[in-house]
């Protein structure tokens, strides 16, 4: 009775780690497809995000009514809200001051 019930015991313990195998490959199905999900609205957004840059700077031009060069000027957005074009140079300045105050 005793090797009956250690039997038993082991089926079902043989069962549950199986029915939690079969939930773990659901949830990571699930994940795969929402990580998938998700990339594409990250290239999405990286694609609209590259537009929307090419069109500012297809319009912006300088004081002399050239055209700005998107090589070397970045659009900056400040915590307040405005926004702003600003040389290369001086976002890699500023970068570098960043890193040697960490």
């Amino acid at each position: 009775v005793a090797a009956q019930n250690c039997r038993k015991r082991k089926l079902n313990a043989i069962l549950n780690l199986e029915e939690d195998v079969c939930n773990l490959q659901t949830q990571k199905e699930s994940l795969e497809k929402e990580h998938s999900q998700h990339s594409r609205s990250i290239s999405r957004m990286k694609q609209k995000l590259n537009n929307l840059y090419r069109d500012i700077f297809s319009r912006l031009r300088d004081d002399e009514g050239r055209p700005v060069n998107p090589c070397q000027y970045v659009i900056h957005c400040s915590s307040e809200g405005g926004v702003f074009i600003i040389p290369k140079h001086s976002v890699k300045s500023e970068q570098k001051q960043d890193n040697e105050k960490e």
